[in-house]
């Protein structure tokens, strides 16, 4: 899902004026959960209306930023695959500076900020500069989507367990495919559609059931949610054949067969899903 900024968005990061304080403000990272505006936590929504300045990611859905109080300045620093709109060094900067001239800010992140949202090395380094910085947790993708999708992670008697898994990686990836295979765990995988027809390769080269049940959940939680079935050794087929895009999760595991009969959000028309975000 690719989010424009708000109306009440700045571009000019030096237009956030400091306030007249002799003290350093403070930074919540903030999980805004997977789309649905309800998902977000009391804490959540309590920093978004109380903060001098919103710093907000691609994923944060158009329904939450419709949440932002209209005089709060409000700056985009998403990023998408090969394009980022801000640098993660300078969004760091950022936090720093604005917080040192004494604003409260909300850094405001799609899912979960410490569950591949890169939340811990913005901590860290606000933690280093001595800012003061507290973590709001958020329902993560993986989560939030496949209850929206009907997919259980866990159940008893087909999942003992389930790994989440990053399919981006800096240069390139470093997964244990074995043992991933090995698990009898639902697999979870976050980013992944680009590198779809590897996962399935490696796993079934490391001895997964090719006819494992697969599914891609497009834009979960969301009005648009759509959820893409078949199995395993079909998944890159599924994702060009349906033309399915980011932001989707790739749910590997037999728990995904429980949509047939657990699947209620699918179920709801337009009209009464976007009722149940408005």
């Amino acid at each position: 899902m690719s989010n424009e900024p708000p109306t009440n968005s700045i571009v000019n990061f030096a237009a956030v004026t400091a306030k007249e304080s002799p003290f350093s403000g403070k930074v919540s990272l903030v999980g805004a959960g997977p789309g649905d505006p309800d998902l977000l936590t009391l804490k959540a929504l309590r920093v978004i209306q109380q903060a001098d300045l919103i710093l907000f990611d691609r994923l944060v859905s158009k329904e939450i930023c419709q949440l932002f109080p209209p005089s709060t300045p409000a700056l985009y620093v998403g990023k998408a695959k090969d394009r980022h709109s801000v640098p993660q060094d300078e969004i760091n900067d950022l936090l720093v500076t604005k917080a040192q001239q004494g604003l409260n800010i909300c850094r405001l992140k799609g899912g979960d900020a410490f569950v591949f949202g890169r939340g811990g090395e913005e901590m860290l380094r606000l933690i280093q500069e001595g800012i003061e910085v507290e973590l709001v947790p958020g329902i993560t993708a993986a989560a939030g989507c496949t209850s929206y999708a009907g997919i259980p992670l866990t159940h008893r008697g087909l999942s003992q367990g389930c790994t989440f898994v990053t399919a981006h990686a800096e240069k390139e990836l470093d997964i244990r495919w074995d043992s991933l295979a090995q698990l009898d765990h639902t697999l979870v995988f976050y980013m992944g559609l680009s590198k779809a027809s590897l996962i399935a390769e490696e796993l079934i080269k490391s001895g997964l059931d090719s006819n494992t049940p697969a599914a891609l959940i497009e834009n979960g939680c969301c009005p648009k949610q759509r959820v893409v079935r078949g199995k395993l050794n079909q998944l890159a087929e599924l994702v060009t054949e349906h033309d399915v895009k980011s932001p989707a999760l790739i749910v590997i595991g037999k728990v995904v067969d429980l949509a047939d009969q657990l699947q209620w959000f699918a179920s709801l028309d337009n009209q009464k899903a976007e009722r149940l975000m408005a």
